[in-house]
């Protein structure tokens, strides 16, 4: 059996990233709007939108259901961010 491409979604840090920018919120303002306090730092946050590091399943799914999007949207390069978060 073949091994499954390890490829990342190429939009992935520019959709993070415009989530934050569009809901006004700094790098700290996202982790306490995600509730990831004390499990998240600034730095993490940093790598995500500048795409050096890929956010876990939990937080990728925390990213979707607290902005109301599909998961799916956040690694689907194919499909958009809607206009309104």
């Amino acid at each position: 059996m073949g091994r499954a491409s390890l490829q990342k979604p190429a939009k992935l840090s520019e959709k993070l990233l415009q989530i934050r920018q569009r809901l006004k919120l700094s790098q700290n303002g996202l982790i306490k709007f995600l509730g990831f306090n004390d499990e998240l730092t600034q730095a993490e946050i940093s790598a995500f939108e500048r795409g050096v590091r890929i956010p876990s399943l939990i937080i990728l799914l925390r990213y979707a259901r607290s902005t109301g999007i599909n998961v799916e949207v956040l690694i689907d390069d194919n499909l958009e961010l809607p206009s309104k978060l």
